[in-house]
């Protein structure tokens, strides 16, 4: 009986955890030697960006700015950035659970 109950018990918190929205966020930091105009974080393969998080914005060269994500389905983004020239920068597949996001040149498209 008790055995049972434990496996119950397990089995109810594995679908309460997998259910479980992220909230959390990731700070992107501008190093690429240009104005950042456009920045775009989207769920990991979604197919389309989502809306620029910048809005009206700019983030200068050397600055971070703070991308919070609430009520998502997990934590892996693909986060794309667009320079004042119009060159774009992205990083695939980004765990924003486990790291924040510095572009550089190196990572230019």
């Amino acid at each position: 009986m008790i055995t049972r109950a434990l496996a119950l018990l397990a089995v109810g918190c594995l679908f309460s955890s997998a259910a479980a929205a992220f909230n959390g966020y990731v700070e992107v930091t501008n190093d690429t030697g240009y104005d950042i105009h456009y920045l775009y974080v989207s769920p990991a393969h979604a197919g389309d960006w989502q809306e620029d998080v910048l809005d009206e914005d700019i983030l200068p060269d050397g600055h971070t700015v703070r991308v919070t994500v609430r009520k998502a389905k997990g934590s892996v983004y693909d986060i794309r950035a667009e320079d004042e020239d119009g060159d774009t920068y992205t990083l695939w597949d980004v765990d924003i659970a486990k790291r924040d996001v510095t572009f550089t040149l190196d990572d230019i498209d």
